[in-house]
């Protein structure tokens, strides 16, 4: 069913393009941050610090009211690289640990533009080794290990198993890519069609990721890094087994559709569901929608699946 023309007219209110991340991203932090921690019942929080080349990357750990230990959730927010922190994602990952019944992680990695390209890869990296070669910090197998994220934070996923490959410190057997991006063009010369049609008018346009991206990236020769941009990799072989989640109404959809195509004809075991009538952005919103809902059923049933659990 389309989308009705009553909330296609307030999308294109919120869409609107006077809008600039560039000058706002401080203002847009501020507010995700006071919206987003539930009360702290809702909860079991735990933070941690990982130490690595001197500096230090903050993660809290959240458990499900299960108390289940069995495996672990990677989870990397979403922002675009700029916004977002795991003050702002406490609701998201609250409700990713009770839903799924497995821990979750979330890493505090550095934004930009303070911290540009390859800042947030490197401390996500950096997390991610300590959790899958540091046996004595959770105790759990690579299996039992799972890189998720949402939109940017996708795209960091995507790296950091790439990064895992190309460096042969650790392997991840499974992640999970909620609508990533992983193209480095999103302007009028982009391929794909989802830019174009979705590119206006449904919250996220093609201009704030334009945005977004000018403010992460270090120089123009960064949209070609694979670690930036994952579709341009010339070789995605040994890749994790991989769960893609699109939406219908996203300009980052076909991209994301694309790289699972990507991963499939390098060899890797790829599942790919596009989530009817959504909107980029609608895992961090409530749990209850029909989107959410769907979203959580494929999300189960690939962690059952792969983590055995």
């Amino acid at each position: 069913m389309p989308i009705r023309k009553l909330r296609r007219a307030a999308l294109r209110a919120l869409s609107s393009p006077a809008f600039d991340i560039r000058k706002m991203y401080k203002a847009v932090r501020s507010v995700q941050t006071a919206a987003g921690r539930p009360p702290r019942l809702f909860y079991k929080p735990w933070d941690h610090i990982v130490r690595v080349d001197g500096r230090r990357v903050p993660v809290r750990l959240f458990a499900p009211k299960t108390n289940s230990r069995d495996s672990i959730l990677l989870f990397f927010h979403g922002g675009g690289w700029v916004t977002g922190n795991i003050d702002s994602y406490d609701r998201v990952c609250a409700n990713l640990s009770n839903i799924t019944g497995r821990m979750v992680v979330s890493v505090d990695y550095r934004l930009a533009p303070e911290h540009r390209f390859p800042a947030a890869p490197e401390d996500c990296y950096a997390v991610a080794r300590d959790i899958f070669t540091d046996l004595s910090l959770f105790m759990m197998t690579p299996r039992q290990i799972t890189l998720i994220g949402d939109s940017a934070g996708a795209n960091l996923a995507a790296a950091v198993s790439l990064m895992a490959r190309d460096r042969g410190e650790f392997l991840p057997e499974s992640q999970i890519l909620i609508y990533p991006a992983t193209a480095a063009d999103h302007g009028p010369n982009s391929p794909f069609p989802s830019v174009h049609e979705n590119g206006e008018g449904y919250l996220l346009t093609a201009k704030h990721i334009e945005e977004y991206m000018s403010l992460y990236i270090s120089s123009e020769q960064d949209r070609c890094n694979p670690y930036f941009a994952p579709l341009e990799a010339s070789d995605l072989s040994r890749q994790p087994q991989t769960l893609i989640l699109t939406a219908q109404y996203d300009p980052l959809r076909d991209e994301g559709e694309a790289y699972g195509e990507r991963l499939k004809l390098a060899g890797n075991r790829v599942e790919m569901h596009r989530i009817p009538n959504a909107l980029h952005g609608f895992f961090s919103r409530s749990p209850r929608t029909q989107a959410a809902r769907q979203a959580y059923g494929y999300i189960n049933r690939f962690l059952c699946e792969v983590t055995h659990t």
